[in-house]
């Protein structure tokens, strides 16, 4: 009856051959994934919304950063309660607000190292971590001012711990487990999805599952809290988004079988590797995206551990090539990923540059002008720039988003912002770029009809992801009110 169990044991255990230890596996892909963050760190001095959401909470008074938590974002707040404290050490701009995601890819790249290790030896921890730290994702969330690699850091671990409480008979490992998850679970609350992968990874290996699930217990328990908080936000947070798209769909078949299939070729194939690995690579990801069919929640950024499972394939995969070849193999893939490690650092690969419209309203406007966010979540433009915001006037805002603890603050009724525009002689408003959808709230029509039926375009600077359009009042003969001047003063 102990045969099967000692089979399934073996790879897990820790290496009985006369190799001697190395940190190499952890040590390379760390200073790897360390030296692509650094590299072009700042983006062109660029930062997308989102990173700018991140600045300005962060920078927000401990009490109006709890109070915003109770209304919004509270399954960010662990996170931005950590960036509060980054930057109350060092005020370092762009790239305080990305050095700790850096260093959270690095901590990542060095888990996928170790996991390599323990399941197949040094050369595939090596290898599997390069990997990891090569994907153009690894190395886009490795620049941004967002949780997400700090959530593949605690995941990869929490996994690792989890391979080694499946080889011993201590509890210690598995105390460590769900100390680490319900962690990161705290820092962004999808990461609870990888208890699922290891529970496939349980029934594929056929393990005991009694302290597992008591530690999972103890991991859903702990996030509960945040659930039940972030629920009620889900809404305002998630309300963006909608069903997952073809492209969405084809991306996650494409890679989920790109891992299925270096699982199953013959002479790589590794039965334990494989039942870590791809439950790591496809559960995830695939109950997020099917579950969107109902509420649409998907984002593959939510998940980004996952590709964790992939790199540790693909290492299984280069170490069972001869040495050389592997080698080859790994710098092959490096020059082929080149165009999108270098593509990822250009401002275009965000949705919009915030530090570009702020730069170009800075040109164009000039004290006393009115200032119009079409839609009005786009006021987070100009939020990271406190001085500049301060020069304008906004004709839309009822209260700011420090005193109404929001993240864009909320807006006059539609027939408020009419009279403020009519009483404004040159308006600049920052809208998205043609072709995106209207907005079709009372406030936002009553914006672009005024706009249109009042005031004359006088310029419109489009950049990427972003307009910024100066707008004059026509004269109107029957009022007392004078047409404004498209000359900058």
């Amino acid at each position: 009856m102990n045969t099967p169990t000692r089979d399934l044991d073996r790879p897990l255990a820790p290496p009985r051959a006369p190799e001697r230890r190395t940190t190499a596996p952890v040590l390379v892909p760390a200073v790897l994934a360390t030296a692509l963050g650094l590299w072009g760190l700042t983006r062109h001095d660029s930062m997308w919304r989102d990173e700018s959401v991140t600045y300005q909470a962060a920078h927000r008074p401990l009490g109006q950063l709890l109070a915003l938590l109770g209304h919004i974002d509270a399954v960010h707040g662990l996170y931005y309660l950590l960036m509060h404290a980054v930057f109350a050490l060092w005020d370092g701009g762009l790239v305080a607000l990305r050095l700790p995601s850096v260093l959270a890819t690095a901590l990542a790249a060095a888990g996928v190292g170790a996991l390599g290790t323990r399941l197949a030896g040094p050369r595939t921890g090596v290898l599997a971590g390069v990997l990891f730290a090569l994907f153009p994702a690894t190395q886009q969330y490795a620049q941004e001012g967002r949780s997400y690699a700090l959530v593949s850091a605690g995941v990869v671990w929490a996994t690792y711990l989890f391979l080694r409480g499946l080889g011993s008979t201590a509890r210690g490992w598995w105390v460590g487990y769900g100390v680490v998850l319900a962690v990161v679970c705290w820092v962004h609350e999808f990461a609870v999805l990888v208890l699922f992968a290891h529970a496939v990874t349980l029934r594929l290996l056929g393990m005991p599952w009694r302290r597992w699930g008591v530690a999972a217990a103890g991991v859903l328990v702990a996030v509960a809290p945040l659930v039940v908080v972030s629920a009620g936000q889900a809404d305002q947070q998630l309300g963006w988004l909608g069903r997952p798209s073809l492209a969405m769909w084809l991306a996650f078949l494409a890679v989920s079988a790109l891992g299925l299939l270096l699982s199953r070729i013959p002479a790589l194939a590794d039965r334990t590797v494989t039942a870590l690995a791809l439950p790591l690579l496809t559960v995830p990801p695939g109950l997020l995206i099917t579950g969107s069919l109902l509420k649409p929640w998907y984002v593959d950024r939510y998940v980004l551990y996952a590709l964790a499972g992939l790199a540790l394939l693909g290492g299984v995969a280069l170490a069972r090539l001869p040495a050389h070849l592997g080698k080859v193999g790994a710098c092959l893939l490096a020059v082929a990923l080149l165009p999108a490690s270098l593509s990822v650092r250009t401002p275009e690969s965000r949705k919009d540059d915030v530090v570009a419209v702020a730069r170009t309203v800075t040109e164009l406007s000039r004290p006393g002008d009115g200032v119009l966010f079409l839609p009005s979540r786009r006021r987070e433009w100009l939020m990271s720039y406190p001085a500049l915001y301060a020069r304008l006037d906004d004709l839309a805002l009822a209260r700011s988003p420090a005193a109404s603890h929001t993240l864009q603050g909320t807006e006059l009724p539609p027939a408020a912002i009419r009279t403020h525009l009519l009483s404004t002689p040159r308006v600049l408003a920052l809208t998205d770029p043609d072709g995106q959808p209207l907005d079709p709230f009372p406030q936002e029509a009553v914006k672009r009809r005024t706009l249109r039926e009042h005031f004359r375009e006088c310029e419109r600077v489009r950049l990427w992801g972003a307009q910024v359009v100066v707008y004059v009042r026509k004269p109107d003969p029957g009022s007392a009110v004078r047409g404004g001047s498209c000359r900058g003063g």
